[in-house]
């Protein structure tokens, strides 16, 4: 009697430390959702490799979806996290979620842009001059990103544009504006900032003079959002993407790394490598909180 007992008591002695806030967080798992752009291929990667090589997660596994599926994942608890939100591009869809998703600061220390660009070698400056070129597309991307419906909408019938909007993933975008540009043909893209495309390309974002893209001409936020229930389940994953920044240059580098690389795990942890003196406080975070009881 006294064996079983005592074996019970060890018992719940075990699940209270476990669910504590601190401990080892070996056998954990995380599931991160990736919307699939560039930015959040790479701060997703540079999160799991760090969180699985530094402090020792079995598995944060990375989950590609539409953006609203990923909104929803997070709310219902299906994913821990989703880092790549613009606001006010996604406020809707964070509304949506109402309470069950946590806000976390800006992760992005830097200017956001966002729009409908051409190569600098075309010589137009406003969407309504892409009239007078011999354009004849504007190349998108995913047809879930909010300005693929605001073209459409408000911009080609706000301008009478001639062109036809293409829905393309971002790589596919990508490999024909390099295409494109290579040639020097006239065509106009959605483009954005912080990605490396600024850095590869000569390119011009177009003024659009009667605001017909609304908010998204103004600069962003880029943040995360975790469940509703991370802080408690999870307080170490939580401190370490609670402490993750990163500016412009630091952000392009993460994802020319990855470029180079060709696998977005070995980009990123290639980076992390060279930049350890930026990572190391994210590090800290989690290590403090691990700590914690």
């Amino acid at each position: 009697m006294r064996t079983r007992l005592l074996g019970l008591f060890l018992l719940v002695v075990g699940v209270l430390v476990a669910g504590c806030g601190g401990g080892s967080p070996d056998n954990r798992t995380l599931a991160i959702g990736d919307i699939g752009w560039d930015e959040s291929v790479a701060i997703s990667n540079l999160t799991k490799v760090l969180l699985e090589d530094e402090i020792g997660y079995e598995n944060v596994e990375l989950r590609t979806l539409d953006v609203d599926r990923l909104f929803q994942g997070v709310g219902q608890g299906d994913l821990d996290a989703f880092q790549d939100v613009w606001l006010p591009n996604h406020q809707q869809l964070l509304d949506d979620q109402g309470d069950s998703v946590v806000q976390l600061d800006p992760w992005f220390k830097g200017q956001t842009r966002f729009g409908i660009a051409v190569p600098s070698y075309m010589n137009i400056t406003t969407i309504p001059e892409l009239n007078d070129t011999d354009a004849d597309q504007i190349l998108g991307i995913e047809p879930s990103a909010v300005i693929m419906q605001r073209i459409p909408e408000e911009v080609v019938p706000r301008y009478g544009l001639k062109q036809k909007l293409v829905e393309a993933s971002t790589a596919g975008m990508l490999s024909e504006v390099d295409a494109r540009y290579n040639n020097r043909e006239d065509f106009a893209f959605i483009a954005w900032s912080p990605h490396w495309m600024n850095q590869r390309y000569d390119y011009r974002m177009l003024e659009d003079p009667e605001d017909a893209l609304g908010d998204l001409n103004d600069p962003a936020e880029l943040l995360m959002i975790v469940n509703e229930h991370l802080f408690q389940s999870d307080p170490v994953a939580y401190a370490f993407m609670d402490a993750l920044t990163l500016d412009e240059e630091q952000l392009n580098g993460l994802e020319s790394t990855i470029n180079d690389a060709g696998d977005p795990m070995d980009g990123a942890r290639q980076w992390a490598q060279d930049n350890n003196d930026i990572v190391q406080p994210w590090l800290d975070a989690a290590r403090n909180a691990q700590e914690e009881p």
